[in-house]
């Protein structure tokens, strides 16, 4: 079996993948759903419902609030307490809808069966109409930044995209929820990727997974060894190969320039496989996105599982699902333990970028020590983009922003290998994504006064 990776930098760590054989089920309704209106890249959602209002599983309860935006909706049935801010994966305190969870009522229009819809089954499905369903089901990226679906699928005139590919290589250690859903849920997935395919106006489609997920590489190529449009790519274990750009250069060969450059400037659409699920969803079901595939893990916890898992459901009641946190000292992670944000209370909510919950425990909890850098150059050896992050680091920690943009701050993706590979523990990335955002914010100032 040829492998492909990616060409340059990557680390290996460890996989601690202790949920890979534990099968999905289907984690219990909260007893208060939160709804945060940023559950995406772009212009937050607006609520449509106030104090008072009843709404079911599926009823819009936020509107997009701008063409890169996603509406939301409501995982459970009961009534609106309020709309207030609360403290989401970030850090910071956002508006969100908060609901009282009574009884377990969908709406009406959503097909609940389990018969696989197809596109040959569906000549009404043209372009225009499955770009309008995904838009309408509030489908995002769910392996990444949060992107919405529907703006990948509508390049800027200047790219034509040629292909499709998905993202099944989930590559962050602990993490096996895409790997369940790829398992569990292999035919929709295919079909998602039929009706992306047709969105994109593209003959071809590619769907990368990691050489440590063989039961999944041979199930989908069993399932498409009669397509022709379909190629399953495995891929080399190598972090962080999910990254947008390194699984372009590993499954189709070509590099994707600095920004603004992405994907489809070099043809390829690139989407996640829960994305994928999550389109069939929407568009064969008439079901808009308000669940996902979740893996709560951790070396100490008593119990590691992956859950089918309503949106708005508090960390706090997954984690009692496994037993509650070990004794000492933990971190609780929204992600995984290379690009995960550590949050602040087990009262954040699942939302749709919410792969896992991953509990650290012990000295896993802990940063090392700070020591001097060595000059080893061993961040610059891993650096997945090809850049200098002691440099990147060094400049922003100097308020050298300027000179940190044309260093190419920007192509950073935040995958953390540098910090991670630091004899010295230093702090690379904290630094570098402080000096990203302000080198992004002082490029936004320039562009509004073109």
């Amino acid at each position: 079996m040829k492998l492909h990776t990616f060409k340059i930098g990557g680390v290996h760590p460890a996989e601690h993948k202790i949920t890979a054989d534990v099968a999905t089920v289907q984690a219990p309704l909260p007893t208060e759903a939160i709804f945060p209106l940023s559950q995406h890249i772009g212009a937050p959602a607006k609520a449509v419902v106030g104090k008072g209002d009843k709404v079911k599983v599926g009823t819009l309860i936020a509107e997009a609030g701008g063409f890169v935006s996603a509406p939301i909706y409501s995982s459970v049935s009961g009534t609106v307490t309020r709309i207030d801010s609360v403290v989401d994966a970030t850090g910071y305190r956002h508006p969100a809808i908060i609901i009282k969870v009574e009884g377990d009522e969908w709406e009406e229009t959503i097909d609940r069966s389990a018969a696989l819809e197809t596109l040959d089954k569906h000549p009404e499905l043209t372009a225009e109409e499955i770009v309008a369903r995904v838009k309408w089901g509030g489908i995002t990226g769910m392996g990444g930044a949060g992107f919405p679906c529907h703006v990948k699928l509508c390049p800027p005139p200047t790219a034509k995209a040629e292909c499709v590919i998905l993202n099944g290589v989930e590559c962050e250690p602990y993490i096996t929820s895409d790997y369940r859903l790829m398992l569990e849920h292999a035919d929709e997935i295919l079909v998602g990727l039929d009706l992306l395919m047709c969105a994109a106006h593209v003959e071809r489609g590619y769907i990368g997974i990691e050489e440590n997920k063989p039961d999944a590489i041979r199930l989908l190529q069993e399932k498409t060894a009669n397509r022709q449009d379909i190629e399953i790519v495995p891929l080399k274990m190598k972090y962080p190969q999910g990254g947008e750009k390194q699984l372009v250069d590993a499954v189709i060969d070509r590099q994707v320039p600095a920004p603004p450059a992405i994907p489809v400037s070099v043809g390829a659409i690139v989407q996640n496989v829960a994305t994928a699920y999550a389109v069939y969803q929407a568009v064969m079901k008439h079901k808009p996105l308000f669940e996902r595939y979740t893996t709560v893990s951790g070396l100490a916890m008593g119990k590691s599982a992956n859950y089918l898992v309503r949106m708005g459901t508090p960390f706090a009641q997954l984690v009692d699902l496994c037993g509650g946190l070990p004794e000492g000292d933990n971190k609780v992670l929204a992600g995984g333990p290379m690009m995960g944000k550590a949050v602040a209370s087990l009262d954040v909510p699942v939302c749709k970028g919410t792969n896992a919950v991953t509990v650290l425990s012990g000295s896993d909890a802990h940063r090392g020590k700070v020591q001097p850098c060595i000059r080893c150059g061993k961040c610059v050896e891993v650096c997945p983009m090809g850049l200098e992050p002691y440099l990147l680091a060094t400049l922003s920690a100097n308020d050298m922003y300027d000179r940190a943009e044309q260093e190419q701050i920007v192509s950073c993706i935040a995958c953390g290998s540098c910090q991670f590979t630091c004899p010295s523990h230093r702090p690379i990335l904290d630094n570098i994504v402080i000096g990203k955002g302000r080198v992004m914010a002082n490029i936004k100032s320039r562009n509004q006064k073109k």
